[in-house]
């Protein structure tokens, strides 16, 4: 089986929380924050081509009590950067990010008073998807290493993921796609 193949030497019986991370990765319910035009590549994920059901995140719920990954993708402004954290603070723990574009990573193209330049500067990001903006797939694999990090059990954005090429600079844990 593959639960039992996964925990090793034949014991069923493990420490609890690898099993409640286990379950925790294949259940992941988004929060879609479409804020501005990645939002379309966003809502292409979940179309029968790229198909996020297959990692156990169909459910996409507007609801941030019923979430528990947060994906923002667009321009973010200050005005709108408050409303963001609200969001997040109604989310129960354990609690997760996916900062997806250009936009949300960095500010993107504007360099305004009125834009926030990368939202962690208020909320802990666990992975960054690069992009202007970001292929449906590459959400996916966003989605595929947020996986490893929550079976791994860290989150908060401990040590964070990054997906594509940020400002030409590959590091160890950047991922080219």
């Amino acid at each position: 089986m593959g639960l039992e193949s996964w925990m090793g030497d034949g014991y069923i019986a493990t420490k609890i929380e690898d099993v409640l991370n286990w379950c925790r990765k294949n259940s992941l319910y988004p929060s879609p924050m479409g804020i501005s035009c990645c939002a379309i590549e966003m809502m292409a994920a979940a179309g029968p081509r790229f198909d996020i059901a297959r990692f156990g995140s169909e459910v996409m719920r507007f609801t941030p009590r019923q979430c528990d990954v947060m994906i923002v993708a667009g321009t973010t402004t200050f005005k709108m950067a408050k409303v963001v954290r609200k969001i997040y603070d109604q989310m129960p723990e354990p609690k997760w990010v996916i900062a997806m574009g250009a936009c949300t990573s960095s500010g993107g193209m504007y360099r305004t008073y009125s834009v926030v330049q990368g939202i962690d500067q208020f909320l802990p990001v666990d992975v960054y998807v690069a992009g202007c903006p970001p292929r449906p797939d590459n959400l996916l694999h966003a989605l595929m290493l947020l996986q490893e990090k929550v079976q791994r059990g860290e989150s908060k954005g401990m040590a964070p993921a990054f997906i594509g090429d940020f400002h030409g600079s590959r590091g160890s844990n950047s991922v080219s796609k």
